[in-house]
Formats: structure tokens, C-alpha cells, sequence
């Protein structure tokens, strides 16, 4: 008699991935219900017959009612069905309950003769006819089965999906609190040394508005244009002590309104700038910048010397720039950097709308 075997058990067990139903696995709620289904067919016969032909109706029943519902959810429903091969589904499925179901007939009219009756019986027309009844019932059960499980597989994953939200939500708030905490330490050593140094707690409160941009406003869509350009003045500030002669920079700001621009988006041309553009060792350093808007486009530009290694408008960060250009505005901005004699210029053009 063909019974599930446990490397099937097993693949039905990794595919419902051990899911608990009230501190159950689904394997073990199966054993239940198995058990529940044995007990109802062995107290229905119990008062007929005696209870040793009785246990062995019980097993017999209950193997075949076994082998149609995980046949079917175990072979011919992922083989078939799940496949789209629904014609054949039907036609495997009508073969394969009818099979068992003269199997069933015969094994138990079989055991009946040998063992129980006074008379051998025969196998008659009515009696397959009520074990393929019954074999389909059993099919149809085991859609329903194969729904249930299909729904308790979704609430699994709805809760594990909750629980990682939950998790990456602790590891946020985690991350919060590791910069602030810095953020206030900053913002005390500022306090401390602002009466003997104002220039050096000057750099601090730059530094510590540089780091609360990355962390508060990098992460979003879009921020003010102000924040931007803040951010970009405070960066130019602290580079600009790294340089032993300085740097004559000028900032030229022609802007009719506040806009709304992606963080961190001007951030690369600016960094080219003292990446590759400033001579540390030339007292003459020249550098321009320019921001301004005209008819619903925002116009970024820098001009700086070309310095002993010249900048190449193929650079790993102007590459990523283009990339993440052509994700927000699809095509709709113009970036050009060239070289023009001795001044290497940058310039971009996105829409503001």
C-alpha cells in the first residue's frame, strides 16, 4: 500500500516553511488531523463490525484518503496545474482518483473475504461507484487543504514582513541615536571652545550641520534648495582650511524662489572642485560658482584651474551623477564638463517642475 514517505512529508514540511498555528508546526496540526479523521471513521464503524476488521478499515480508509489529498497536493496539482497544463490536470486527476478508488474497493473486499466474511463477496459496480464518490470528495478536499495552506503560507509571511519592519525600524532608531548623540557632543565641544576659539567652534558647528544633512535630509526625495546650498557653503568651508593658501571662491546666488531639488545632487561638481582643481601648492586659486534659475530650469556652475592632474569628465563620481540624472529627470537635464584652455568648467541644467 502506497503511503506518503518522509522525504515527501519533509518537501511538503520546507514548503510550508514550518509554519506555527497556535505553537503547532503545520506537520504536527497534519498528525492531529489525521488522527481526528481516523478516530471518526473507526467509532462510525465501530458498532457494525468487530474491532479487529474494524482497525484494519480504519488504516485502510484513512492511507487512501491520505494518498488522493497529498497525490494530489504534493504531485499532480505543482506538476499540472500550477504549470497550466489544466487539461491534463483534469484528465490525471479523473485517472488517478479512479485508480485508487478500485484499488481501495478491491483491497477492502479482499481483506473482507479472507479474513471476515462467511461468504467471499464481489466486487460490484455499486460498490467502486461509492469509493470513486468517495475518492472525489476526498479530491475536493484536498483543493480546500491545498487552499488552506496556501493562505496560512501567506499569513506567515505577512508576520515575518511585520517582523522585519519591526526589526529595521529598532535599527533606524538605533542609527538616529549613535549621530545625535554625536550631533550634542559636537554642539557642547562648539560651546566649550567658542570663547577661546570662535573660528575652530565656527568649523565644529559647520561639521556637525554637514553630518545632520547626511543623516536628515540625504535619506529624502527632495529638500528646500536652501538646505542644499547650506550644506554645499558648509563643505566649502571646511575643505577650504585643508588648502595652505586658500582659495578665492565666490558663490553667486540668483534665485527667484526656494525650490524643492533631490539632496545631495550638486554635491559631485563641487567636490571635483578640491578633488581635482585646486593646486595646493599655488597660492593662486581662482574658483567660481554660480546657481540660478531661469524659466522653470535650475542652472548649477563651477569654474576652477586645471591643476597639475587634469579633471576628466569621466570620473567614477560624475558617471554615478549621470546615472542618478537620468533616474530622476529621464533624460530632461544637461550635464557638460569640459576643459577650456587653463579653467575647467561644469555645468548643469535640470527642471525644476
Amino acid at each position: 500500500m502506497w503511503l506518503p514517505n518522509n522525504k515527501k512529508i519533509t518537501e511538503l514540511g520546507r514548503v510550508q516553511n514550518k509554519w506555527n498555528i497556535a505553537g503547532l508546526s503545520v506537520v504536527q496540526l497534519q498528525i492531529l488531523i489525521w488522527c481526528g479523521v481516523a478516530m471518526v471513521v473507526f467509532f462510525s464503524t465501530i458498532a457494525e463490525d468487530p474491532l479487529s476488521q474494524t482497525l484494519i478499515y480504519t488504516l485502510i480508509n484513512t492511507s487512501f484518503y491520505a494518498i488522493i489529498i497529498y497525490g494530489n497536493i504534493l504531485w499532480l496539482y505543482p506538476r499540472f496545474y500550477e504549470r497550466g497544463k489544466t487539461a491534463q490536470y483534469v484528465i490525471f486527476s479523473a485517472v488517478y482518483v479512479v485508480a485508487f478508488a478500485l484499488g481501495r474497493g478491491y483491497l477492502a473486499v479482499g481483506i473482507y473475504n479472507r479474513y471476515f466474511a462467511k461468504q467471499p463477496e464481489e466486487v460490484s459496480a455499486g460498490l467502486i461507484i461509492a469509493f470513486i464518490a468517495g475518492g472525489c470528495l476526498d479530491f475536493l478536499m484536498s483543493l480546500v487543504f491545498r487552499v488552506a495552506l496556501a493562505y496560512f503560507k501567506l499569513k506567515k509571511q505577512s508576520e515575518e514582513i511585520l517582523l522585519q519592519k519591526s526589526k529595521a525600524e529598532l535599527n533606524l532608531l538605533k542609527a538616529q541615536l549613535q549621530p545625535h548623540f554625536l550631533f550634542n557632543t559636537l554642539n557642547n565641544i562648539y560651546y566649550e571652545i567658542y570663547t577661546e576659539a570662535p573660528r575652530s567652534a565656527d568649523l565644529i558647528g559647520q561639521l556637525s550641520e554637514i553630518m545632520r544633512y547626511f543623516v536628515d535630509e540625504s535619506p529624502k526625495d527632495q529638500v528646500p534648495l536652501s538646505a542644499e546650498i547650506s550644506f554645499l557653503e558648509n563643505y566649502i568651508a571646511l575643505e577650504s582650511i585643508r588648502l595652505p593658501y586658500g582659495a578665492d571662491i565666490k558663490i553667486d546666488k540668483q534665485l527667484s524662489a526656494d525650490f524643492q531639488v533631490p539632496p545631495m545632487l550638486l554635491m559631485t561638481l563641487a567636490e571635483n572642485i578640491f578633488k581635482h582643481g585646486i593646486d595646493k601648492g599655488n597660492p593662486n586659486n581662482p574658483v567660481s560658482i554660480g546657481l540660478y534659475d531661469k524659466e522653470d530650469w535650475l542652472y548649477f556652475e563651477t569654474a576652477n584651474p586645471i591643476a597639475d592632474q587634469p579633471q576628466t569628465p569621466h570620473g567614477i563620481g560624475l558617471k554615478n551623477l549621470r546615472e542618478r540624472l537620468q533616474i530622476l529627470y529621464d533624460g530632461r537635464f544637461e550635464l557638460n564638463c569640459n576643459a577650456e584652455g587653463v579653467v575647467y568648467k561644469a555645468s548643469l541644467k535640470i527642471p525644476l517642475t
